[in-house]
């Protein structure tokens, strides 16, 4: 890497952001809020991650030049405010994981990734304060998509010594969820049906963790197979219009 076009291309890039905001520059960039600007800012996140999940390293690029610049454009709302700018953003967090790796800038000893994971748990405590201390849960946000959300909340309880609301293990209690749904079903119960799925999903979330996956993941991958199975369906239709797929689409 080199350090000095690193600085130049940082710098161009946030006076790229500057022109587009300021006089003379672009009337659409010059109306866009916090608000606005938020849902674009998830929006190419997103596409980061089907990048990733598509293994394109050139569109990885693309990606993240397109969510760095979301990222800058906020940051420059923040100072038009005289919150704060780029230069303290990235002071802080570097200050911030400097921090959180003391067994790397400092003396503290860790053996495997759990002990870094746990380590990282009590220095985020510690930082949030006493007021803030009462349930690590608090700080998952909420508007995460409600699978991974499922699973940091697991991750975090798990490193509390707690785990899934359940009393067995966590395939027990994914089983155990399937035969109270199978009961709900049976009773026609609405209201039962989906508050014992929900807790069914949040145990196949806990099991997913327990195989080191992400049950967000997980999900994101089958819909990806699904979309190529209804593709690969709907080609065979139009080349053979009187044959007929029986195989469920979610099978490869």
């Amino acid at each position: 890497m080199d350090p000095d076009r690193l600085s130049m291309a940082i710098v161009d890039l946030v006076r790229l952001v500057e022109r587009l905001r300021g006089p003379g520059g672009c009337p659409w960039d010059a109306e866009q809020t916090d608000d606005t600007i938020k849902i674009y800012l998830l929006e190419e996140a997103y596409e980061v991650l089907e990048a990733i999940e598509k293994s394109s390293s050139a569109d990885v690029c693309l990606e993240l030049g397109d969510l760095l610049f979301q990222i800058l454009f906020l940051a420059r709302l923040a100072e038009e405010r005289n919150e704060f700018d780029v230069v303290e953003l990235i002071e802080k967090i570097t200050e911030k994981m400097i921090r959180r790796h003391p067994h790397v800038f400092g003396e503290v000893r860790v053996d495997t990734a759990e002990d870094v994971a746990l380590n990282w748990a009590k220095i985020k405590k510690s930082e949030k304060g006493a007021l803030h201390a009462a349930s690590s849960l608090e700080n998952v946000p909420v508007n995460l998509p409600a699978l991974l959300r499922a699973h940091r909340l697991g991750e975090r309880a798990a490193r509390e010594g707690f785990d899934s609301p359940g009393t067995g293990e966590p395939w027990d209690n994914v089983q155990e969820r399937f035969e109270k749904l199978r009961s709900a079903l049976t009773e026609q119960n609405r209201d039962l049906v989906g508050e014992v799925m929900g807790d069914l999903l949040f145990d196949i979330a806990g099991l997913a963790r327990t195989w080191r996956l992400n049950a967000e993941d997980v999900l994101r991958l089958a819909n990806q197979r699904f979309l190529e199975r209804f593709g690969e369906m709907e080609k065979e239709q139009i080349n053979c219009p009187g044959k007929k797929d029986h195989r469920p689409l979610g099978e490869s």
